[in-house]
């Protein structure tokens, strides 16, 4: 995915996903994109993309703490799962490549379990 289709792909999610209440745009250029989808201000989604190093970092946030994680170095993808968001899970789905959508999803599910808004 490239900054061009994660941006994208980020404004498409705000409108189709009612619980996010914005977008913040922190950094962007043509390789690189930071931002944020706000479920409220103490929790969100931080998107990263770097093109040039071919790097995605998509993380949930709760009060300053990362709570859930998948993180794309080159080709090769892992997992920081809700139960010990500083592990990194290699397994076969930890190693999967994921896009914002299916990311949303996880941590829909997530957000259930943990009865957060």
């Amino acid at each position: 995915m490239t900054v061009k289709q994660l941006l994208a792909a980020l404004h498409r999610e705000h409108t189709r996903r009612a619980y996010i209440q914005r977008v913040q745009i922190l950094d962007h250029s043509q390789n690189l994109l930071k931002a944020r989808l706000y479920i409220s201000e103490e929790l969100f989604v931080q998107v990263y993309r770097n093109n040039r190093f071919n790097t995605t970092n998509l993380a949930l946030i709760y009060r300053n703490e990362r709570i859930y994680a998948r993180d794309q170095l080159g080709d090769n993808w892992h997992r920081h799962p809700n139960d010990n968001p500083n592990q990194h899970d290699t397994s076969p789905e930890g190693r999967r490549a994921i896009k914002l959508t299916e990311f949303l999803d996880e941590i829909e599910t997530i957000l259930a379990t943990l009865g957060l808004p």
